[in-house]
């Protein structure tokens, strides 16, 4: 009969003892085996993972009959930490793009800043919408709104849309609610609003360097596909009015600038509220507790979820099944992240299980390879390679977190190690990256120029976002 795990089961072992170098050759076929199968053979990364789990884990010898036990018990501890964040992150973002809030905040932000102005207002811009909106949707939510504006200060959208684009992939990569970096934390044990505390502030730094090099990079002249020429010439031909119809039939215009931009800094507050109240009280007084409940990112998410259907929905006077359906649409495009991740943690309990976690623990110990620098050339190695950096971020998570748990951090520290994970799935975006072909068939680039900008971009936006953590991983020793 298969084994059952209980909380007080002892822990999977293999029945044979394997050596450091066996066990860290184990894993570097597993890591081969992930890559083949995502890049050769294009298989799903969850089956991938799930797959190389299943090699790794009888290859370890870890006994037959746990295996599948040990692959329900990693989905269930790495779901039961990010499924709900995710999901309620997932609707936030969906009530707002859905209002017609993306475009009031573009439009409010460019006529306060003024038309000299519209490359900072449209990256602002980009910076708040993707605080909650997945960068794929982001891009595509904001590409009416960048050609507009293209056309009418007559430039090619690379102009605008370079900095935009790179602003939002490194919030996306960095900053909660986000799944890739809220999986990481997870399988680190690092607390959310420390994360996010650390992670924004940097994501707001890097949106100056970003407009920066993103300036350097359009004194050159790229050639505009034909195909986004055309698109850019009949553009604005046809007035579209955006609106939030009501189930009247009647329309009302979208949300104030003000509702969106409170609606989406509310959970983010909430969060760093809680946790700098909960590390400034006692460890065992009633405040704390309270705090720490406060600053719960799943409550947070909640809470501004609440708010959003009050301040949305209800008010707008949407009807009980278009309000419906807006939150069913939220769903599909995270069902396949939530498997990549659900993959992530089965495989993390594989390579803990296995010894594996430990034996690359001590390796790195012994070659006096700093544990932040190792994460970050992992996950950017990774990214690099199959292209997702959900997959790089969590497969990197799952590498380390024994590593990272013996090493005796404090919880800043973990934190900023989480954070750099998240920067290393920053660089190298390219043609492994379904990111890189979005950007490069909206921007109209080729696949040379692509390579010359975003990818060049991302890159020196991760270093950059690398480096200014190890600053706070220092400064939190």
């Amino acid at each position: 009969m298969p084994l059952v795990l209980t909380a007080d089961t002892p822990p999977i072992a293999p029945v044979v003892e394997f050596g450091t170098g066996a066990l860290l050759a184990i894993a570097a076929a597993g890591i081969a085996l992930l890559l083949v199968l995502i890049i050769l053979f294009k298989v799903h990364a969850f089956v991938a993972l799930l797959i190389t789990s299943v090699v790794v884990a009888i290859s370890a010898q870890i006994p037959a009959g746990d295996v599948f036990t040990l692959v329900a018990n990693g989905v269930g501890s790495t779901m039961g930490k990010v499924l709900i964040i995710i999901a309620l992150g997932a609707i936030l973002g969906r009530l707002i793009e859905v209002s017609g809030g993306v475009q009031r905040l573009a439009e409010s932000f460019t006529d306060r800043l003024g038309p000299r102005r519209v490359a900072i207002a449209l990256t602002i811009v980009a910076f708040v919408v993707a605080i909650p909106v997945f960068f794929e949707v982001g891009v595509i939510v904001l590409v009416p709104i960048l050609y507009a504006f293209s056309k009418i200060a007559g430039v090619k959208p690379i102009v605008f849309g370079l900095p935009m684009f790179g602003l939002m992939l490194a919030v996306h990569v960095a900053v909660p609610p986000h799944p890739g970096i809220v999986a990481g934390a997870g399988v680190f044990g690092a607390d959310l609003g420390l994360v996010t505390a650390i992670a924004l502030p940097i994501c707001a730094v890097l949106g100056f360097l970003c407009f920066w090099v993103a300036r350097i990079m359009n004194r050159r002249e790229y050639d505009l596909a034909p195909r986004v020429a055309t698109q850019m010439a009949e553009f604005g031909e046809t007035t579209t009015v955006i609106e939030s119809r009501r189930a009247d039939g009647t329309v009302m215009a979208p949300p104030s600038t003000g509702t969106v931009v409170g609606l989406i800094a509310l959970p983010i507050v909430q969060i760093l509220v809680g946790t700098m109240l909960a590390l400034s009280l006692p460890a065992d007084s009633a405040g704390r507790g309270i705090a720490t409940f406060i600053g719960t990112p799943a409550l947070a998410l909640l809470v501004a979820v609440i708010v959003a259907f009050f301040v949305l929905p209800v008010r707008r006077r949407w009807g009980l099944a278009r309000t419906n359906e807006v939150f069913e649409s939220s769903m599909p495009p995270i069902a396949s992240i939530l498997l990549v991740v659900a993959g992530g943690g089965v495989f993390g309990a594989v390579l803990q299980a296995s010894g594996i976690g430990t034996a690359l623990s001590v390796t790195l110990e012994n070659l006096g390879v700093p544990l932040l620098g190792a994460a970050f050339l992992i996950t950017l190695a990774l990214r690099a390679a199959q292209g997702s950096a959900t997959v790089a971020i969590v497969t990197t998570a799952s590498l380390l977190a024994a590593a990272i748990a013996e090493a005796g951090y404090t919880p800043v520290q973990i934190a900023a190690i989480a954070v750099a994970v998240g920067f290393g799935s920053l660089g190298l975006s390219m043609v492994t990256d379904a990111g890189f072909w979005i950007v490069t068939r909206y921007l109209g680039l080729t696949v040379a120029d692509g390579l010359r900008t975003w990818t060049v971009l991302t890159t020196i936006l991760g270093v950059a976002g690398f480096l200014l953590t190890w600053a706070v991983f220092a400064l939190a020793g």
